[in-house]
This record gives structure tokens, sequence and C-alpha cells, in this order.
């Protein structure tokens, strides 16, 4: 029973949340219980001659009636651990309280106790409530508290034993009963769990599939035509004509869900199979009349997948360069290899940006800085911090693992 816990919360569902099974496996204590209290208060009534205290015996089974009266009116808010563990201790107290009520020899003898069977109500709710652990702890508290009476009655008995067939066999149905109850409503939180995540799946897919035939419709036929147009002009279109070719083939990958081929570059092998690519010769690729490319002497190798992402990056910074530092900004982008990490740094000397700025993006929603390059790094398990100052330039740090792990 242990195995199926692993989709489930352990945190209680309320009635909205509750699977429909969960939720109709409620209404079996909630019948249970009066059923069982009418059972007792017919025990009682045909025995009350024999007890020795037959008054108490119906003011526990008054509070018990009254307790299962409430439960009867307020069923949700009887659904809580706190009044599922006020009942359970109430439940023990009842069961305890044949002290009084019977005699020693006729609860050695294997009488029933006060509550009877009403005890048992409280270990299926918590069993339905908190799966079969909960369950079973249920029943043996129960069941200790009906060791409790026969043995304390025995002590008062020559010759009587502890133990009777009656008790064994309601503390073993007690357990069998809050165990059975408890994995049933584990399973079916479980095959909720694992519904709710499936159709949440579906749905992503589906979304993706709708963002995918509207990009290839519209951008991705874009970037081709401008890609073939550059080719073709030649000259500083043919640049214009890579760079598309470069955003069409992460775009494709996007959205079909096939990862990227890896930048040209020395490639390797990961110890885990993935393909490893040369960190210089993916950020190379950027270096031109305004942007300087500071590699280390030695291969920077990294997997390909971080790779692209460092470069989605930093060419995300470089276009932030381009377009708001000046015409007369230069940028440079010094690579570091740190052994396990990799730090980027992509500095300008262009205007800066003013005090506030990024705040003021944010809200009128271009996000470049944020989603481009914040929360990419982020993703990786990696950090990124901006630095700028009016007048001063800008300095964008970005350091990952090269496995992509923090």
């Amino acid at each position: 029973m242990g195995s199926s816990g692993q989709l489930r919360r352990n945190a209680p569902q309320t009635l909205q949340t509750e699977p429909g099974v969960v939720a109709a496996m409620w209404h079996g204590p909630e019948i249970f219980r009066p059923i069982a209290w009418l059972y007792a208060v017919y025990s009682v009534f045909v025995r009350q001659q024999e007890m020795a205290r037959p008054w108490l015996a119906w003011l526990v089974l008054g509070v018990l009636g009254a307790w299962t009266a409430s439960t009867l009116l307020y069923r949700a808010r009887s659904r809580t651990r706190a009044l599922l563990g006020m009942e359970l201790a109430l439940a023990c107290l009842a069961i305890l309280s044949t002290w009084l009520v019977d005699t020693p020899e006729v609860i050695v003898a294997g009488a029933r106790t006060l509550p009877g069977l009403w005890p048992a109500a409280a270990v299926a709710g918590w069993a339905v409530l908190r799966g079969w652990r909960a369950g079973m702890i249920a029943a043996f508290l129960v069941g200790m508290a009906d060791l409790l009476e026969v043995g304390v009655a025995a002590q008062g008995v020559a010759g009587a034993g502890t133990l009777n067939n009656s008790t064994v066999n309601n503390i073993v149905i007690l357990v069998l009963l809050g165990g059975c109850i408890g994995y049933c409503a584990d399973l079916a939180r479980d095959g909720h769990a694992a519904l709710t995540e499936a159709l949440r799946v579906q749905a992503e897919v589906r979304e993706r599939d709708r963002l995918a035939r509207t990009v290839h419709d519209g951008v991705l036929q874009t970037l081709s035509f401008i890609h073939r147009r550059g080719v073709d002009l030649g000259g500083q279109a043919r640049e214009l004509a890579m760079m598309a070719a470069e955003q069409e083939r992460l775009l494709r990958a996007l959205v079909s869900r096939v990862p990227p081929a890896p930048a040209p570059g020395l490639r390797g092998t990961a110890s885990g199979g993935g393909a490893l690519v040369d960190l210089r010769s993916v950020l190379g690729r950027y270096a031109d009349g305004s942007v300087n490319v500071i590699p280390p002497a030695g291969s920077v190798l990294m997997a390909a997948r971080i790779a692209e992402e460092v470069a989605g990056a930093v060419g995300a910074a470089l276009d932030n360069v381009r377009r708001h530092a000046g015409d007369a900004a230069q940028a440079w982008v010094l690579i570091e290899d740190k052994g396990t990490e990799v730090t980027v740094t992509i500095r300008d000397n262009g205007v800066g940006v003013p005090a506030g700025r990024l705040a003021q993006a944010a809200v009128s929603g271009r996000m470049g800085v944020a989603n481009s390059i914040m929360e990419r790094i982020g993703d990786l398990g990696g950090t990124a911090t901006l630095e700028s100052n009016p007048g001063m330039g800008t300095c964008v740090e970005l350091t990952v693992s090269k496995n992509g792990v923090s």
C-alpha cells in the first residue's frame, strides 16, 4: 500500500477539489454513524437491567447522539482533522466509560462496549480524509482503548485474562476497515491527480499546436522569405539573411518541440551522451564591427542546449545595445571558463539605462531584459545581473553551469 502515494497531496483537499469517488466515500461514515448509534441504543435498552449504572450509559449515548446529529446537520464542516480528532477522542472515552457502566465480570465475559460499533465511524472518517495510514492509526487507538477497558476490568476478576475473542475480533476488523477504506481513497486521489495532469498536458499540447500553426503561417514564412531574398541580394543583406535563418531554425525547434541542432562549432560527446559545443564558436557569430568577442585561449565545451540558451541571452543583450545604446556604441563579449561554470559578460560604452527604465518597460509590456535574459538564465539554474549608469554604458553578467544544473 505504500507505493500508492506518488501523486497524492499530503494536505487535505477541500470538497470542491476532492475526486468524485472520495467525495462519495464520505457518505459511508455519515450513514453508518446514526445506524451504529441506534444499535448502541438498542443494546443498552436490552441490557440496562444488568448494568451497574444504566443512567450513565444513557448519558453517554445522549452525548454520542448529539454529536451524530450535529455531523448530519453540518456534514461539510465535520470532514476536518480537528472535528474527526474530537470524534476519535469521544469514541475512545465512550469505550472506556464501559468500566463505570458494566460490572467487571460482564466486561471480561466479552460483552460489547457501550458505544458498540459507533467508533468505527471515526476510523472510516480518518481513512477517507488522510488515507490508509491515518485509518490504521485511528483503528490502533480505538483498539488500545478496547484493550485498556478489558485489561482494567480483568484486574477485578480473579483468574480472568486480559484478552477475549470478541476484543481481538473487533480490533482486527477495525484495522482492516481503516486500511482498506484508506487505500481506496488513496487510489482515487492518485487517479484524480494523474487525470488532472494528463488533461493539463493535453491542454498545453493543443495550445502549442495552435501557436505553431499561427507562427508557421506568419512568422516562419516571413523569416524564410527574408532569408531567401537576403541571400539573393548579397552584401550586407546576406548578414541579415543569416540572422533570419538562425531565428527561423530556433523558432521551428520551439514550435515543433524538437531540440535545435547545435550551432556550428567544436563538437564532442558528453558523459551522458549529449552533444558538446565550444561556446567560443557559438558566441563568435555575434562578432562584427561593433561587437568584439573576447574568448579564452582554450575551448569552452558545454552542453549544446545550454550554449544555445546562453547565446540567446547574449543576442538579446546585444540587440538592446544596437537599439538603445547609441549609433556609435561598441560592445564587448567576454567569455570566462571557471571549470564547472561559465561566465559571459556583455559590456558596452553606450548611453546607459536611466533609473527606472526597466520597470517602465516591463509595465508597458516590453519584457526583453526580463524574459530574454533574466528568466532564460534563471531557467538554467544560473544567475544574471545588470548594472548601468546613465552615460557610462551597461554591463550584463551571465553565469551558468556547463550542464545546466545549479
